[in-house]
């Protein structure tokens, strides 16, 4: 059970071990376009058709004729991977129940977006999780889980191919300890590990990413900007608000930054530093890198720059 491209890496993995995938069920299609007319199947679809895999693309879950429709496959165990939250009469249905691969070390980034969140809060270490699911979200019994590091300068792109490919890897090293175990493998509490590691102020929760979360906060730090504009990029893409000198307002994407270790000059001050954009967080200069006007193309910052004027009379808000 998946959508995603990245749910597809387990898919694949599940196929290439030779593993029966009795079916596949994934999102109804999407409308795209204009006007919506054209439907865009899921990643996921796309790759099972190629493999001739049934599948099942219910509206609700709790339809008894898509229930029914999934029991008749009669399959021992469920996977789902960027998927949804489930009914207990569908988790519950196979005799090895339904887990999932959770792209965080939980009980930390429980959660719909836990990539991104990883990397906004400037986290350098991340990973995997498979769990049993119960009825709440992400709180199921801890299988297994597998770390993986954030480097300073890696955006939520790097971190998003790296937990795609290792949770595939991990998925199929759950389902070994899961038949070696007859269905019932050892598992930790996720309480137990909240208890033991954290208190409840130190959980980070990872809701889902809206465009009013991606707007860039000048009064943050510059290394808490720097972090949540690699947290957003490529997609969706943190964004702020260019004012030009005579008051005009355009959306402003910000893709690529750096550091710079230069003493701010004021929140939301533009600056010109030799031929480099610069704008003033809450205590240092970062510079920008990479970014894209409202209806233009994404382009380097320096290109920018030569098709600009008095930069230095603007500010971002």
């Amino acid at each position: 059970m998946g959508t995603p491209e990245f749910a597809v890496e387990t898919l694949q993995a599940l196929v290439e071990n030779d593993y029966n995938v009795v079916a596949v069920v994934t999102q109804p299609d999407k409308p795209v376009g204009r006007h919506g007319s054209v439907l865009q199947p899921s990643a996921v679809k796309q790759y099972a058709l190629e493999k001739g895999l049934p599948v099942l693309q219910p509206m609700k879950m709790k339809d008894p004729e898509f229930v029914e429709q999934l029991r008749s496959y009669q399959a021992n165990l469920q996977v789902v991977v960027a998927f949804r939250m489930l009914p207990e009469v569908v988790w519950a249905m196979p005799e090895y129940g339904t887990f999932n691969v959770h792209a965080a070390l939980l009980p930390q980034y429980r959660g719909a977006a836990p990539i991104n969140w990883a990397v906004i809060n400037g986290e350098t270490m991340t990973g995997v999780t498979t769990f049993f699911l119960d009825h709440d979200i992400d709180t199921g019994r801890i299988i297994m889980k597998k770390s993986f590091a954030i480097p300073d300068d890696a955006d939520v792109e790097y971190v998003y191919d790296g937990l795609m490919h290792l949770g595939a890897q991990l998925c199929i090293e759950t389902l070994e300890t899961i038949i070696a175990a007859d269905g019932h493998p050892e598992t930790v509490d996720q309480d137990h590990v909240q208890h033991s590691m954290f208190n409840v102020q130190c959980l980070k929760p990872a809701p889902k990413i809206f465009k009013e979360t991606c707007e860039i906060d000048w009064t943050k730090t510059a290394k808490q900007v720097y972090d949540f504009v690699r947290g957003l990029s490529p997609v969706p893409g943190a964004w702020t608000t260019l004012v030009a000198p005579d008051g005009k307002e355009t959306v402003l994407k910000i893709y690529k930054a750096r550091k710079t270790s230069r003493a701010g000059v004021g929140s939301g001050t533009v600056s010109i530093v030799g031929k480099t954009l610069c704008i003033s967080a809450a205590d240092e200069l970062l510079e920008v890198l990479e970014l894209q006007l409202a209806g233009k193309k994404r382009m380097a910052a320096r290109d920018f720059l030569n098709g600009m004027k008095d930069m230095e009379m603007y500010c971002v808000k």
